[in-house]
This record gives structure tokens, sequence and C-alpha cells, in this order.
């Protein structure tokens, strides 16, 4: 699939998944994509966990409420450290972001699907730290996102979008290309 294809192709995936296993090598392959994602000052303050054993992946949905993708063989749980990369300046989100963007689009060209799980889990209620504490994550790495990983039961659908004209120009806010 063409790169610009799959990117206007991809779409948060919150259904049922086929019980059917994601290949540890696959899994890899996303990781991987996650970590050649760039990051500010090259300070690489993101790092990922990959789940796939079945007793583990219950006990993180235990914690994880409202549910949300339990029905995923696998997961990947997006960890970052705040590293400042010069003066008061720390680049995790934007690491973290373009990491799960690369992930996601991985996901997508392997034929599995995926949502990107992050308020859900870093609310007042700490759902991240209860799933860092069963991954035995160190305290200085925050567990910021999961995404669940499997094969859709039911084909995503696209959600609406404004027009391209009322969010993009050329040379100049308004300026219609």
């Amino acid at each position: 699939m063409h790169v610009l294809d799959l990117i206007s192709s991809r779409h948060s995936y919150r259904g049922t998944y086929r019980d059917i296993p994601v290949p540890k090598a696959d899994l890899l392959k996303i990781m991987q994509a996650g970590l050649d994602a760039p990051s500010g000052c090259n300070k690489q303050t993101t790092s990922l966990i990959a789940v796939d054993d079945k007793g583990l992946l219950e006990k993180l949905h235990q914690v994880i409420q409202p549910a949300a993708g339990e029905t995923a063989p696998a997961m990947i749980c997006v960890l970052t450290k705040r590293i400042y990369a010069y003066r008061d300046k720390c680049f995790a989100v934007q690491d973290y972001s373009a990491a799960i963007e690369n992930m996601l689009l991985a996901i997508v060209a392997l034929g599995y699907q995926s949502c990107w799980y992050e308020g859900h889990i870093t609310d007042e209620d700490r759902i991240g730290e209860q799933m860092a504490q069963i991954l035995n994550v160190p305290p200085e790495y925050e567990l910021v996102c999961f995404l669940p990983v499997g094969i859709a039961k039911d084909q995503p659908s696209a959600p609406p979008k404004y027009p391209f004209e009322q969010r993009a120009w050329l040379n100049g806010f308004g300026n219609h290309a």
C-alpha cells in the first residue's frame, strides 16, 4: 500500500477483535516503527512494551476502566521519560506522539487495527500507573498510552472530517489553493 493511501485509510478502531494471535515478529516490526520516529534533539524519550501473554493482558484489562480494547490479542504500552533537551524544553509528548503515529500506520500496513488510548489512562484515576506497576516499569518512566493490536472483527469506519478548505490554506490563512 502506498504510504499516502495508508495514512488516509487508518482510522481508530474501537470494536471487537478476532481471537487470532499477533505474531511476535509483527509486534517487533510495529515497535521498531515506533522507535524509528523522530525525537526532539534525539533524546529518544519513548520506550515500548508489547504484551501478548493472555494472563498479563487479563491483569492489565482488570485495571482499565471503562474497558477498552479488551478483545485484542496484544497491546503495546507506550512509556515516556521526561528528559530535557535543552534549557527548560522537554519534547517527550511530541516524541511519543510521533512514535504512536508511526506504530498506528505500521499496524494498518500489517493488516491489523488499533486505537490510541491515552486520556483514558492518564486521568485522575491513574490507570497508567496501575498498568506500569503490573509491567514492573521503573518510576522514572510514565506509561502514557496503550494500543490494542489485532485483526478487526468488523470493518473500521471513517469518522466525518471537515472539508480540506476549512482546515488548510496556501500562503496564508484563508487562501484557498
